[in-house]
């Protein structure tokens, strides 16, 4: 059983869209989405430095079109689930079938609008928590106010809060963890967020849905959703709430998951695979050279 994912914020890199514009109708899709959601996908992709494209407005857009097209390239597939970390799970809404091109880029340029405008209201961001032990983690984050915002399974939980609350985390470290600071605009997935869940229900109510046609594993819990409804509201609250990937690689293994592709940026869904799900065969889309190898694992795990 092969599980198609789509990576998260922060997974973008400067110049990592320009080898998948070279291959037929790419540039000419990306342009289309380009002028129909009013951001050039084509300049941040390939021309943009890393500040620019950390901009949340920027980088959710980005990071939706690069899965969508890389997806495209590997041509006609039946996974046996999907699913994305935080805005991805955009990405695996159009996999699934809920959601079409167009609707989800425009679904994300609004959210990534709006989370970048509940940023600005106070200084925020994200550090990552590696290793330790994870309920011990978790006490030590709120006790100092943080919210353990990514739950990512393999010895990971990614901290949010505000910036004095995250160098205090610097500071007092949890037993036996590392701190990374990341590079991202903000405190996603918190209570920082809230706003951007007003925003969110009213561009939701305009959705065309559909159910989804392959099984759709929510960040929110793992669990598998039946309803195109369900999973467009779980899309507008986990904005403000945690993600908890730790749960979908449980049901990924549950389901008995044999191989996982992440999309294009691909490298932290299949980093936290390789710890966390031990001999299933993992391959990150990364650029085009990585596709007749993607297929391959389609075609020898694809139900």
């Amino acid at each position: 059983m092969l599980v198609l994912v789509a990576p998260g914020q922060g997974a973008q890199t400067p110049g990592f869209l320009t080898p998948w514009l070279d291959l037929p109708g790419a540039a000419d899709r990306i342009a289309a989405w380009s002028d129909a959601i009013g951001l050039d996908l084509a300049h941040y992709g390939t021309k943009a430095d890393a500040d620019e494209i950390r901009d949340t407005a920027v980088a959710q857009p980005l990071l939706v079109a690069a899965g969508l097209l890389s997806a495209a390239a590997l041509g006609e597939m039946s996974p046996g689930a999907v699913a994305g970390h935080s805005v991805g799970e955009i990405t695996a809404a159009v996999f699934a079938g809920v959601l079409d091109d167009a609707a989800a880029l425009g679904f994300v340029r609004t959210r990534g609008l709006a989370m970048a405008e509940a940023a600005a209201v106070t200084e925020t961001g994200m550090s990552a928590v590696l290793g330790g032990d994870p309920e011990q983690v978790v006490a030590h984050l709120e006790k100092l106010g943080l919210t353990p915002a990514n739950v990512n399974g393999a010895g990971q939980i990614v901290a949010a809060g505000t910036a004095e609350q995250l160098a205090a985390l610097a500071e007092d470290k949890p037993e036996k963890a590392r701190v990374i600071a990341l590079k991202v605009a903000g405190a996603f997935h918190t209570h920082h967020m809230a706003p951007a869940v007003a925003t969110l229900q009213e561009a939701a109510a305009r959705l065309t849905v559909a159910d989804p046609a392959v099984p759709y594993v929510s960040n929110k819990d793992g669990q598998t959703v039946a309803g195109g409804d369900d999973v467009i509201a779980r899309l507008v609250g986990q904005v403000a709430n945690p993600v908890r990937w730790d749960l979908c690689m449980e049901t990924f293994k549950e389901r008995g998951v044999t191989a996982l592709i992440e999309v294009c940026p691909g490298g932290t869904l299949t980093g936290l695979a390789k710890r966390a799900l031990p001999g299933v065969q993992t391959l990150a889309l990364k650029t085009p050279d990585d596709l007749d190898a993607a297929r391959t694992l389609l075609t020898e795990h694809s139900a």
